[in-house]
């Protein structure tokens, strides 16, 4: 599951992408509400739920929520913010929020709303399914002819990526974002090694490779 984060408060976002790391959640993090709604809005369909503060440089955290429902995207958006009176509250939500939380905080509360959200979500993509190959998302295994696979966390995040974008080119520069969380060039050879791995463990026992390389691009599973 990935979650975008907008908020302008460095000590917030770094706490909220820790603690939802740690929970097993992809993160990204945007500083401002510009940048928030180009990053939903160029990565759309792949973001599992928004956490937006509502008071935001740039653009607010309202008119992102606008924004964002305008464009038909139903992703659930939550609201992180200092206003509290019941006006506040049926605004956010009839600007398409879905929930809403006063700071301060408490990081099981906000956990337990994201759960809430997501819940339906997770039920029905706990498990990724494509030809003998098998993810449980909840239990992090993964299962290839019926046998376990042992991945690392780093490589269990790499063909959860490549798998959910399936008949989809994966550029290096899109993996080392989603994946590494890295926002800026980097030497994206570290993913060829950790593409090789991959390949070791899960190719072991058939006689074709799952993940394709496209020369000079990147990296795809074919939707056959």
């Amino acid at each position: 599951m990935r979650i975008l984060i907008i908020e302008d408060e460095p000590g917030i976002a770094i706490f909220l992408k820790e603690g939802l790391q740690e929970e097993s959640f992809a993160v990204d993090v945007a500083p401002d509400g510009i940048i928030g709604l180009e990053m939903a809005t160029v990565n759309e369909g792949e973001y599992d739920l928004m956490l937006v503060d509502w008071m935001l440089p740039g653009l607010s955290g309202i008119e992102i929520a606008r924004r964002v429902r305008k464009s038909g995207s139903q992703v659930p958006i939550i609201f992180l913010t200092a206003r509290d009176t019941i006006q506040d509250t049926i605004f956010a939500l009839e600007m398409g929020a879905n929930d809403y939380i006063k700071k301060p905080f408490s990081f099981d509360e906000l956990l337990a709303r994201i759960r809430v959200q997501l819940r339906g979500k997770q039920s029905e993509t706990s498990k990724i399914i494509h030809q003998n190959l098998m993810m449980d998302l909840n239990t992090h295994q993964v299962f290839v002819n019926g046998h376990e696979v042992a991945l690392t966390q780093k490589e269990f995040a790499l063909l959860e990526f490549i798998l959910r974008n399936k008949g989809k080119v994966c550029t290096r520069s899109r993996i080392i974002e989603h994946v590494w969380d890295i926002h800026f060039d980097y030497n994206t050879s570290v993913i060829d090694v950790y593409i090789n791995a991959l390949r070791k463990k899960i190719d072991a026992n058939t006689d074709k490779s799952l993940i394709t390389t496209i020369r000079g691009v990147g990296y795809i599973i074919k939707d056959e």
